[in-house]
């Protein structure tokens, strides 16, 4: 079974020739004021000056529109701006800038020497001291130190490590 999908559903119907309802609304309402105007006040020159405004805002009711928007939309937002309430959350304050003490350059102590100081936070501190020396501890290099090798042992490693580079070399290269 098949449906039939409504299109063009933003577009409003025009009922009054070219105007949709709310634009024929809109311009009933105010040239009903500029006649009820014109019949109440007397002096006709004044009636005309007071329901020009009137009239010239149900004329942007109608068919002024802002950013692809009708101008109701944004007549909305300005009321609802200037009626609610407004929250101010951002309070400057003025912070006093203190003297900073001459520094002696003494040059680096052992203590930054040995372990920079990352952050304020001791726990930071202790985890990376920790993080550090787990590296340390578990790299090749310490492991080589450890073993105190003596001058022949040491040629010996160095010339089966020179050979198995060379092998690996050029079982690669092929």
């Amino acid at each position: 079974m098949q449906y039939q999908v409504p299109q063009f559903i933003e577009v409003e119907d025009k009922l009054f020739g070219p105007l949709t309802l709310k634009q024929f609304i809109y311009l009933a309402g105010g040239v009903g004021i500029a006649v009820v105007l014109y019949i109440f006040i007397p002096i006709k020159f004044i009636a005309i000056i007071i329901a020009v405004p009137f009239v010239a805002f149900a004329i942007a009711l109608s068919f002024y529109k802002i950013n692809s928007k009708p101008f109701i939309f944004t007549l909305e937002a300005a009321v609802g701006y200037w009626l609610k309430n407004k929250l101010y959350i951002w309070k400057k304050t003025t912070k006093k800038i203190e003297a900073k003490k001459e520094m002696v350059d003494e040059g680096p102590s052992i203590e930054t020497l040995l372990a920079p100081r990352l952050s304020d936070s001791r726990l930071k501190d202790l985890a990376w001291s920790l993080d550090v020396k787990e590296r340390l501890d578990s790299s090749p290099l310490a492991k080589y130190k450890e073993k105190k090798l003596s001058f022949e042992e040491e040629e010996k490693e160095r010339v089966e490590f020179t050979k198995n580079y060379d092998l690996g070399a050029k079982g690669h290269s092929s």
